[in-house]
């Protein structure tokens, strides 16, 4: 079990991360000044974009893979997205303190496929590099 996770523990603390900051109580924290209209989707996309990369890398890592396969690829996305939209629905159903927001997931999928396109990109540089 140890083996299988030690690749993965940056995107599992990333994951944790986020549970616990999209589940806390703010109270008037979003009044303040210091905080613009729609930084929370911002926050959304950044959360899921950095669990995308962690993901991503821990995959490469346990596999040694040269190519990053689009199969992996769309199953981190799948993942990721299904994780905000978990997250939704627990704030909905548990955490009625907050809201479900279908702007938060939307926020969430496209963090995650920004991430990934990050993935993508870097791989195919990397390995066009070593031709």
């Amino acid at each position: 079990m140890q083996a299988t996770l030690k690749y993965y523990w940056p995107a599992i603390l990333w994951a944790l991360f986020i549970f616990i900051l999209c589940t806390i109580h703010l109270g008037t924290i979003t009044q303040s000044p210091l905080f613009f209209p729609g930084f929370d989707k911002l926050v959304h996309c950044g959360f899921f974009f950095v669990f995308v990369i962690f993901y991503s890398q821990g995959l490469v890592r346990k596999h040694k893979l040269i190519r990053f396969p689009y199969k992996y690829a769309i199953t981190i996305v799948v993942i990721a997205i299904l994780y905000g939209y978990a997250i939704e629905l627990l704030q909905k159903y548990v955490f009625t303190w907050r809201d479900f927001e279908w702007n938060d997931v939307f926020a969430d999928s496209v963090g995650a496929c920004m991430g990934m396109f990050s993935v993508l990109i870097l791989s195919a540089a990397f390995n066009h590099e070593k031709k």
